[in-house]
Order: C-alpha cells, then sequence, then structure tokens
C-alpha cells in the first residue's frame, strides 16, 4: 500500500516521518499512554525513531498497519497516533480491519481524536472495502471507549484474559462499526487540498456494490 495522506478542517493525517521521533517520544513519556496501549514501558527515544523510521514504513509496505501521524494544520503540533492495524484479515472474505490511537495529553478534551477517526474510518470503508471495524481496549480504558462509543462503535462485550500486560493476563473491551452503522450522507466533492492528499470515495453508509451480503442473526 502507497502511503496516503488525509485531512480534515483542524487536522492531517499523514505518514510519519523520521522527524516526528522526538514529538512521539515526548508525547508517550505522559503515563496514560504505555499504560493502555502496546507501546514499551518506560519509551526511549530509541522506541520512537523505531517506530517512525521502521516500524511504521514496514505496515505501510507489508500491508499489516497503517499508521498516521495526526497533526494540527494551526501549528503542525503532534495531535497523537492513529491507524488500521491487524490487516491480515482486510484482504481476504473478512475484510476486517481494528482501528487503534493514541492523543498526547496536552490534545485532549477537543474532539481531535473522534475528528480524525471518522476520517479514517470513512476512508477504510470507502477505499479499503472494510466490512467489518474492530475497536479493543484494556477493559477499563474508559477514555477510548468514550472515542469509540462517539464514533458508533457497538460494545460487544468483554474477551476475558485476551491480553498480557506486564505477566498478567487482563480483560479486553470488544466493538465493531460496520459501514451501515454510519450515517448516509454524500461525501462533499471537490480535489484533495493537500498535495498527495487523498479525496474520500463514495458514499458513507452505503454498502458498496461489491459488499459481501450480511444476514444478521434475528434472534
Amino acid at each position: 500500500m502507497k502511503p496516503v495522506t488525509l485531512a480534515t478542517e483542524r487536522l492531517v493525517l499523514r505518514p510519519f516521518e523520521p522527524s516526528d521521533a522526538p514529538a512521539v517520544h515526548a508525547a508517550c513519556q505522559e503515563p496514560d499512554i504505555p499504560r493502555w496501549t502496546g507501546v514499551p514501558s518506560p519509551y526511549g527515544i530509541e522506541d520512537a525513531v523505531r517506530f517512525v523510521g521502521t516500524v511504521a514504513p514496514e505496515g505501510w509496505r507489508d500491508d499489516t498497519a497503517y499508521h498516521f501521524a495526526v497533526v494540527s494544520r494551526a501549528d503542525g503540533s503532534l495531535v497523537g497516533a492513529m491507524g488500521l492495524v491487524r490487516l491480515g484479515r482486510l484482504h481476504t472474505p473478512e475484510r476486517q480491519a481494528e482501528l487503534g490511537y493514541w492523543t498526547a495529553k496536552e490534545h485532549r478534551g477537543r474532539g481531535c481524536t473522534v475528528e480524525a477517526a471518522r476520517t479514517v474510518v470513512r476512508w477504510g470503508f470507502d477505499d479499503l472495502g472494510v466490512e467489518r471495524l474492530e475497536w479493543h481496549a484494556e477493559a477499563g480504558n474508559e477514555g477510548s471507549r468514550a472515542v469509540a462509543r462517539k464514533l458508533g462503535f457497538h460494545m460487544e462485550g468483554t474477551l476475558r484474559a485476551k491480553t498480557v500486560r506486564e505477566g498478567t493476563r487482563r480483560d479486553v473491551w470488544i466493538g465493531s462499526l460496520l459501514p451501515s452503522d454510519l450515517p448516509g450522507e454524500p461525501h462533499l466533492p471537490g480535489e484533495p487540498d493537500l498535495p498527495g492528499e487523498r479525496a474520500p470515495a463514495g458514499r458513507a453508509g452505503t454498502r458498496r456494490p461489491d459488499a459481501t451480503p450480511y444476514l444478521p442473526y434475528p434472534g
């Protein structure tokens, strides 16, 4: 997958660059990020350099994870990280992906995470053909769950002992989002307003012509 750039009114979502390493390192010093995500703890500058220089580019190249740096249009500061991960079933009949994100402490409470995520979700559904998008978080991560709920994710339950953290098994919350869960609003027409930016395609909430038929269980 060739990396793409997306944009919202306040944000630019672009591939990570080597120059992002100091900002990623600084953001990940805030305790909540290593506590609730899979980033290393303690998080050193070498971890940030490896992520922006190796992990993120290889994810795009190998179609294993599409990581975006979420940056402010106003001042270019790093707002957070967001991406579609666990893409092993994206190009199988399951057409499934998982949404992951973290937000720098100074940018929380402003709606930036939801704003960025809505764009990634629509891109996943419209351009990549995702038919089921999952959200996972360790049970107790109320901030991440609040974002998922605002995006329209249906909370499906708790996966017991799903993840191991610091030698202890922990429960994980799971939610799902389908294309039909989104409002059926057409995307605005027009050309991309940043070099290399992808314009959203199609109509959100409208089933793709080649989508797999869905037969919900009536019980």
